[in-house]
């Protein structure tokens, strides 16, 4: 199985609205060149958390515009309001406690199903691989839509499982390879899955045999830049960490995977990521002033002169 051109999909909730407008541009770059549409120019997709969904999307043929507009309008289902999540919280005290996820899950679950349906792993239009987290076992699970193991796996849980956050969602029950999980955001083993997408395709039975004969295109949801002052990471304990410490660790891994990767692959390596103003980047804000926010904020990283060099080098590659 040749897997020599790798796209790769970050986390980052409802900022994946970013990555479709990205990605968008990129079609467009590849129509332009008269290379083959995105689905075409690669041979393995891989995806974290939000990215899983994206990439599924794309893997059954939905377009980054049609993704895109998913997004615009399911976020109020997928992350309710105030007022909704007070009552679910209300009807969830007794079973899950004070401190249950800010969401039940079930909006996300019921956009998932009506997306997917009753679509299989296996049904891929492309190789994908989607990562995730088994809290019972305490290992990773990297999903693949070429494992046997995993081609009956309905794509929704697939998504659902690798996109419940710790804190924001409850995890997902699942059965995996006969048993019994469950699963939790794929952003804590790789919110950036770039690394994993590379050792999937330096596997034996690939026919790479360097990394530097890859080509991968790395798509962002934006960079946070908010700070954590001195005093603050000094002070804070289990209860003021709990929340930003997991958008620390995606954060963290998905740097030093960029970074890794960038040195193994070279000339090879793509990445489209720009930095959030600090307001734009928490992952379930999905007002109106933040929706227009974050896609002026994708379609003017697209009008940059370094990022039309990067898509110009891309097109040329794959």
């Amino acid at each position: 199985m040749d897997m020599r051109r790798i796209l790769s999909l970050d986390g980052g909730g409802i900022r994946g609205l970013v990555s479709c407008l990205w990605l968008a541009g990129v079609e467009d770059a590849l129509v332009r060149a008269s290379k083959p549409g995105l689905l075409k120019s690669f041979d393995l997709l891989a995806g974290s958390s939000t990215g899983a969904i994206v990439g599924c999307g794309l893997a059954v043929g939905l377009s980054p515009t049609q993704l895109a507009q998913l997004y615009r309008q399911h976020r109020h289902m997928i992350f309710p309001g105030m007022a909704q999540r007070l009552w679910s919280r209300a009807g969830r005290l007794f079973t899950q406690g004070v401190s249950a996820p800010r969401y039940d899950g079930k909006g996300l679950e019921e956009v998932l199903q009506a997306v997917f349906g009753d679509t299989r792993l296996g049904q891929s239009k492309i190789p994908l691989l989607i990562t995730s987290y088994d809290t019972i076992a305490r290992k990773p699970i990297v999903f693949k839509s070429f494992k046997p193991e995993h081609a009956e796996l309905r794509m929704w849980e697939v998504c659902r499982a690798s996109s419940a956050a710790p804190t924001y969602f409850p995890a997902h029950a699942m059965t995996v390879e006969g048993r019994a999980r469950a699963m939790i955001d794929g952003g804590v083993v790789a919110n950036n899955p770039t690394a994993c997408a590379i050792a999937e395709a330096m596997r034996k039975d690939a026919r790479v045999d360097s990394a530097q004969n890859l080509v991968v295109l790395s798509v962002g949801t934006g960079e946070r830049s908010r700070p954590i002052d001195l005093k603050s990471a000094q002070e804070w304990g289990a209860i003021e960490w709990a929340i930003p410490i997991i958008d620390v660790l995606f954060d963290g891994n998905t740097d030093a995977v960029d970074y890794i990767a960038r040195h193994l692959i070279g000339d090879g390596y793509f990445r489209l990521q720009a930095e959030l103003m600090t307001g734009l980047d928490d992952l379930d804000d999905v007002s109106e002033t933040n929706i227009a926010a974050l896609e002026a904020m994708a379609t003017d990283y697209l009008l940059h002169e370094e990022t039309r060099k990067t898509l110009a080098g891309l097109v040329a590659r794959v």
